[in-house]
């Protein structure tokens, strides 16, 4: 794996900014999986 280095004037990203993030993947992913077990619960129960 190639690390870069980051440019003297970038910003610092913080853990704070890092959990958010990792809450937020976590959320959208939730949602997703729920709502495609939704809608394929949904296609069973319709294809009966």
């Amino acid at each position: 794996m190639i690390v870069t280095p980051l440019a003297p004037d970038a910003p610092v990203r913080r853990v704070r900014h890092q959990a958010r993030d990792a809450v937020a993947l976590m959320t959208f992913s939730a949602v997703t999986s729920v709502g495609f077990a939704t809608a394929f619960l949904l296609l069973a129960h319709l294809g009966r």
